[in-house]
């Protein structure tokens, strides 16, 4: 009996010594948690860890930021060449801005002078603003008459960070200087090339920073002062102010010359300035007084107001294709207004920043239409679902409304008009 239990005790003792040799060996490498993450202690981790470290060390915001870190590390196996590899993937940092401004607003129209607009164009604004936190500008760029303005509160206040929208002013700059031409390949480091009119549809920042930079602070200034910026658009509108533009560079610690030409950082625009410039690229160089009348009469008696001529009509066919690649093209940042209106071509700029817990969300467009060129402005504030996107898509709204009210009909008998009322009534 006792042979019996010594041979049973033996025969134990042997498995057991095969399971250690074939089980897998505890290491500092990894140690696998029921939750299914992994973490990680060796010099390699610490490695990738430092350069992630780094990689998002230039990341800035101007507004207050909260960073997501990632403090665990998710792993699985995969086989290469035969051997099993432990892939370690880590969650980069990120860091996510919070706004304090409301995207959406009651009673926008209360105290809107409308008797000397156009109903139809105005009904049209109305609509695809919604409640909204934001303007919307209609013009006629052939005379300069605003045709409508919804929320004129905030249409003639002081403005806001004008974001992306400054590109055209940098854009018609560099082309006026002979620096670029829409097809010139701009070199942004590493091998990356873009010309402009895929920087314009697509909105690269970079490739702006460095038009601005070759232009200079004092060439960047003249020509926006030309077109409009830091001075008054409007002719006589009461209660209009002043969009500013500043008279010395930002510092190069926040990104300098280059840093104002690609999202207008430190530059004050309204939307009646953004308006006076997209008509000025509509009309083939005159810059308008934009004029607002507030009676029948004041219509009856409209006379167009030419502030100055620019020199722009032989570059114009440089920007255009740019304008109209962000709407048209697959990767433009105006993309969103085909969803409503795709009848005619529509060539426009989208803009989106923030500042102190507001969001900004710009979009100037022109077209134009079978019943005369026409110029939208939709600007507006608020928090996360304010964006650039978010403006273009209203303004394919407000296309849709007028052509769904047969606007665009080109009118039987009337003679197009340069000095009165606008593509029509």
């Amino acid at each position: 009996m006792s042979r019996l239990i010594k041979s049973f005790c033996a025969i134990l003792l042997c498995l057991g010594l095969c399971a250690g040799a074939y089980a897998k060996p505890t290491t500092r490498l990894a140690k696998r948690h029921s939750a299914g993450t992994i973490h990680t202690s060796t010099r390699a981790t610490h490695a990738r860890r430092g350069h992630a470290t780094a990689r998002n060390a230039h990341v800035r915001t101007r507004s207050k930021t909260h960073s997501v870190a990632a403090t665990k590390v998710s792993g699985h196996t995969r086989r290469r060449n035969g051997r099993t590899v432990l892939a370690v993937r880590r969650t980069r940092h990120r860091s996510y801005e919070r706004f304090t401004a409301s995207s959406y607003a009651d009673n926008l129209t209360l105290g809107d002078v409308t008797t000397g607009e156009d109903p139809v164009v105005r009904a049209a604004a109305i609509e695809a603003l919604g409640n909204m936190n934001g303007t919307a500008v209609a013009i006629n760029p052939d005379n300069g008459r605003i045709l409508a303005m919804v929320n004129q509160k905030l249409a003639l206040s002081r403005g806001a960070e004008p974001c992306s929208t400054i590109k055209l002013s940098v854009a018609l700059a560099a082309l006026e200087e002979g620096i670029i031409t829409k097809d010139t390949p701009v070199n942004l480091g590493h091998g990356y090339k873009v010309n402009l009119t895929y920087a314009l549809a697509k909105s690269i920042n970079p490739y702006f920073e460095v038009l601005g930079r070759t232009l200079g602070f004092e060439r960047v200034k003249h020509y926006a002062n030309q077109f409009g910026l830091g001075e008054l658009a409007g002719y006589h509108i009461q209660g209009e102010q002043l969009g500013v533009y500043p008279d010395e560079p930002l510092p190069e610690k926040l990104g300098g010359v280059g840093r104002m030409c690609s999202f207008g950082e430190s530059i004050s625009m309204t939307p009646l300035q953004l308006g006076a410039i997209v008509s000025a690229i509509a009309n083939g160089g005159t810059l308008y007084y934009l004029q607002h009348p507030e009676t029948p009469q004041e219509v009856a008696d409209f006379t167009p107001k030419v502030k100055r001529t620019l020199n722009i009509a032989p570059i114009i066919p440089e920007i255009i294709p740019g304008m109209a690649g962000a709407v048209g093209s697959s990767y433009g940042t105006a993309r969103s207004l085909r969803t409503s209106f795709s009848e005619f071509p529509v060539m426009g700029k989208t803009g989106t920043c923030s500042n102190d817990g507001t969001r900004f969300g710009w979009f100037a467009s022109y077209a134009n239409t079978p019943n005369g060129r026409i110029v939208t402005v939709f600007f507006l504030e608020g928090g996360r679902p304010t964006f650039g996107p978010k403006a273009a898509e209203l303004t394919g709204q407000f296309y849709r409304a007028l052509w769904d009210n047969s606007y665009f009909q080109p009118k039987v008998g009337v003679v197009a008009e340069t000095n009165g009322t606008g593509g029509g009534q």
